[in-house]
């Protein structure tokens, strides 16, 4: 499942497809999806809805800042010089 992300005037962020809320805290949140991480920066953050049976996970706050890191397994040094 692909995820769906969409941010309302900076102050709500809507993931669908969230396997897991990895950690949270009023200046930082970091949630996990199939396909990636998503790290969320900002200040007043809450997670206002998690349904990890739904895939849903919505914060609100002020965002400042969202980055997303591939989780795809790294290879190997020799695989990727003998392509």
């Amino acid at each position: 499942m692909a995820e769906l992300i969409s941010i309302e005037n900076q102050k709500k962020l809507y993931v669908k497809g969230a396997t897991k809320v990895k950690s949270s805290t009023s200046t930082f949140a970091v949630i996990e999806t199939s396909d990636s991480t998503i790290n969320i920066n900002g200040s007043e953050l809450e997670v206002i809805k998690l349904d990890l049976e739904n895939k849903e996970v919505i914060i609100a706050g002020n965002i400042s800042q969202i980055k997303f890191l591939n989780n795809s397994p790294k290879q190997s040094f020799l695989k990727r010089i003998f392509k």
